[in-house]
């Protein structure tokens, strides 16, 4: 996580040294990184899209060959070569995103490292007389949100990493209107509670947001997952009481960011209307097929008809000749005529 922290930490840096405002720095941040990751999203989306137009049809073709598994992998492949599909074309943009999102959290939980490029031997240090006053839990992720609170409560016990280390962390400021982002939130009545409030709400109104653009089209396993989105609004909240508040506070920003860019993908994108419109398409479709394979019924009947008829004209042409050259041969040898018979033309 520090190797793909370094370049995001680079940049939170700069953003920070312009600003002066951890609390800024990381809304700036934020909003960098998913523009960055734009283009990821866009993918997805129509990956996402893709998918629920691609879905109905599948589970026809899982219902129709349920007992043929070769049969139903041939119409699968036949299928999303027709609509252009490709299964894990939604996968790529997450797992790019993935490593993406580990840095953003180092970068987050390291300020003194990727904000104030403090050395590794200076942190280490701090980290041994932050344990020696007790002010570091037994269990977390990153010492460093506490260094800081230990340092700017209590600098002199920190003189020996140096003025110039010290002084950077009293002035890192981590506050944002009026909150310190540095402090874990608890369930104590104060302005730090918002930070698991307001990333519990956030996460909820993008669930509710994606649940409603989410076209189960009957399957099980879809219907289980739109169910398991609302699980995760419960879970950010109670991570944000066990990490430091500027946490929290990304996951909040970047929950509303995700709104956004939510509502206007799907104002081009959107994985329910195009999976109705992909139905009615597919329902059109097979009326057109029903259609012609009853006009080619149709005209297949007729050329039989016209087949039979044109046999039956064929065969009357045969007897009039016949019945002809009789009545010649009559008149010429003073024969009887005899009518002509179907066997006389077979």
């Amino acid at each position: 996580m520090y190797i793909l922290g370094v370049p995001l930490g680079f940049v939170m840096k700069l953003i920070y040294n312009f600003i002066h405002n951890y609390g800024l720095s990381i809304i700036v941040f934020t909003i960098l990184v998913k523009l960055i990751l734009l283009p990821l999203a866009i993918k997805q989306q129509k990956s996402s899209a893709k998918m629920a137009v691609v879905q109905p049809q599948m589970l026809e073709l899982q219902k129709k060959y349920a007992n043929n598994q070769q049969k139903l992998n041939e119409e699968l492949q036949a299928l999303y070569a027709r609509e252009g599909y490709n299964p894990m074309g939604g996968c790529l943009p997450t797992l790019i995103q993935f490593p993406i999102i580990m840095g953003l959290y180092d970068v987050i939980y390291k300020p003194l490292t990727h904000v104030l490029a403090l050395g590794k031997d200076v942190i280490a240090q701090a980290t041994e007389i932050a344990t020696s006053l007790g002010a570091l839990p037994a269990k977390m992720y990153s010492a460093e949100p506490y260094i800081i609170s230990a340092v700017q409560n209590n600098p002199e016990a920190f003189d020996v990493l140096g003025t110039d280390a010290v002084t950077k962390i009293q002035n890192l400021d981590m506050n944002f209107l009026g909150i310190n982002l540095g402090a874990i939130p608890s369930f104590a009545f104060n302005l730090l509670l918002l930070i698991p409030i307001l990333s519990f709400a956030s996460s909820m109104l993008m669930t509710v947001l994606s649940a409603r653009n989410m076209d189960t089209g009957g399957n099980p396993a879809a219907t289980g997952m739109k169910a398991t989105l609302f699980m995760m609004p419960l879970l950010s909240a109670w991570i944000c009481f066990s990490v430091p508040a500027g946490v929290g506070m990304y996951w909040t920003v970047s929950n509303l960011l995700s709104i956004v860019q939510m509502l206007v993908l799907n104002k081009f994108y959107n994985p329910k209307e195009m999976a109705e419109k992909a139905r009615i398409e597919s329902e059109r479709r097979r009326e057109l097929e029903r259609q012609e394979r009853a006009k080619a019924k149709e005209a297949a009947k007729s050329g039989d008809a016209a087949a039979k008829a044109k046999a039956l004209s064929q065969k009357e042409l045969n007897r009039q000749k016949l019945a002809e050259a009789r009545r010649r041969d009559a008149e010429k040898y003073g024969e009887v005529y005899v009518e002509v018979t179907d066997k006389d033309i077979e």
